[in-house]
């Protein structure tokens, strides 16, 4: 297949995409939406419609075209790259899946437990609009056999293991990382309640989630609690409700100060993995201090969503909503397929 090829081949699955997720789904899109959530609690319908169309959104023709354009990427022999999928929210190994494939490379994705529906589901599809693909995309849940390279996604102890077994293979290895957010006190309505969106979209599952949030001296969380409260209803998934009860309690017997709003915890911590329903903070002093702090601590952000003009910062909203050529981690996927041996 032609480079070409493999774009327009994107660009009909990002078309299919925004239709499925839309209001009138087709019956065999309902019928693995209700599959997937079967098999994973935490992937309500809204929360796989929002996947979809985000990344429908992001494959267009000119988004594509785009991201290609910084790279040249020639016919060469394929190398099948292994890639070890992560589930904690929906497709989040899409962007590997399609790193790989647009640099006409071969994928062998080990799906993880809990998303083992959805990729087949996309890439049954691109198959039938593109049937080149059919020798170039394999799912497994078992061993991984006879690939070339390998991209993992995993928590920091998952990421020895990889190192581990997959370390003589040219190699990306993502360990945990979290997203944070900057508040000056200045920000209005608009973006606190774009904040809410960073923050309980996947219910705070994601890397890309605030996860915590710096605020300065004497910070009023009037207007925050106010925009919070957009996301209330998100207390009624069991799941959910139940980590915040747990969270709750285990913070109260060790007598920790919390902040509550009857779904959501804010606890002052120095650490960035806050658990399910809990959002950490920490008070900062001057901004230049801040700066050098989350420098200090790049390797376990994400992202920086502010409006501070701080370093590679995002605005509110758009943790949820990254570019093509907004890497996981900083490390450039499509340079590292390109450079394979």
């Amino acid at each position: 297949m032609q480079l070409k090829q493999r774009i327009n081949a994107f660009v009909e699955l990002g078309a299919f995409l925004k239709q499925i997720a839309s209001e009138n789904p087709t019956s065999e899109a309902k019928e693995i939406f209700q599959r997937a959530e079967a098999e994973n609690g935490w992937f309500t319908q809204e929360n796989i419609k929002f996947a979809l169309k985000s990344w429908g959104d992001a494959l267009s023709e000119e988004n594509l075209e785009q991201w290609i354009a910084n790279y040249e990427i020639k016919a060469t022999n394929p190398r099948c790259v292994a890639i070890i999928m992560a589930g904690n929210v929906p497709l989040v190994g899409f962007h590997d899946f399609l790193s790989v494939l647009v640099t006409g490379n071969k994928v062998q994705a080990k799906l993880s437990s809990n998303d083992k529906t959805l990729l087949p589901f996309l890439g049954k599809h691109l198959i039938s609009v593109a049937p080149e693909f059919k020798e170039y995309i394999a799912f497994t849940e078992g061993r991984l056999q006879n690939f070339d390279a390998v991209i993992a996604t995993g928590s920091n102890n998952t990421a020895r293991y990889f190192e581990f077994y997959f370390g003589k293979y040219p190699h990306i290895i993502r360990k945990n990382r979290n997203s944070v957010a900057v508040l000056t006190g200045d920000e209005t309505q608009k973006e606190l309640n774009a904040l809410a969106d960073d923050i309980f979209r996947y219910f705070g599952l994601g890397c890309r989630n605030v996860s915590k949030i710096y605020i300065p001296e004497n910070y009023d969380f009037e207007a925050f609690f106010k925009a919070m409260f957009s996301w209330k209803e998100i207390i009624h998934n069991h799941k959910y409700i139940n980590n915040y009860d747990y969270n709750k309690a285990v913070y109260l017997m060790d007598s920790f100060p919390l902040l509550d709003n009857e779904f959501m915890l804010l606890k002052e911590d120095s650490g960035f993995s806050s658990p399910i329903s809990v959002v950490f903070y920490e008070k900062y002093d001057s901004m230049e201090h801040l700066k050098k702090e989350l420098q200090t601590q790049s390797e376990n952000i994400q992202c920086i969503v502010s409006n501070s003009g701080l370093p590679n910062e995002i605005p509110f909203g758009k943790a949820q909503a990254p570019a093509l050529w907004d890497y996981a981690d900083g490390v450039d996927t499509v340079d590292f397929l390109l450079k394979l041996p």
